[in-house]
């Protein structure tokens, strides 16, 4: 048995990780615990980074293999302008399990940020990491 170029090298197919990133959407929102903030919207600032549910696109080259990177988008903008959670901590954990259960990431980090939330500091957030099923 011939073995191809990455099995030669030891990795296994299991062993490879494939993501997705999308960095800096910005996204309105109401979040915060202070009053003013719940009626207020925000720009806060998201980074992704997920693993891909399979690696049929990079050999398929097929469009219906991959995931919709706009689809993802998309729904993190209509969680963000229906959230109910004041925590951030609560509104990232939301985009995780989004990202997870409705596009089938079998892992995911998730960086949510408020910008200028206070006087002298550019960006204050989570980041936080998750595994399907854990």
């Amino acid at each position: 048995m011939r073995l191809g170029r990455v099995e030669s090298l030891g990795i296994l197919e299991q062993d490879r990780m494939n993501a997705i990133f999308i960095h800096d959407l910005r996204v309105e929102t109401k979040i915060g615990v202070y009053e003013w903030e719940r009626h207020l919207p925000q720009t806060i600032r998201i980074d992704l980074e997920f693993g891909l549910p399979s690696a049929r696109p990079f050999t398929s080259g097929d469009f219906a293999d991959a995931v919709d990177y706009a689809a993802v988008v998309e729904r993190i903008k209509v969680l963000a302008a229906n959230n109910p959670h004041p925590l951030v901590e609560r509104f990232a954990e939301s985009v995780a399990q989004l990202v997870l259960v409705e596009f089938g990431a079998p892992s995911v980090k998730v960086r949510v940020a408020k910008l200028a939330p206070v006087p002298g500091v550019r960006e204050l957030g989570v980041m936080i990491e998750r595994v399907a099923g854990g």
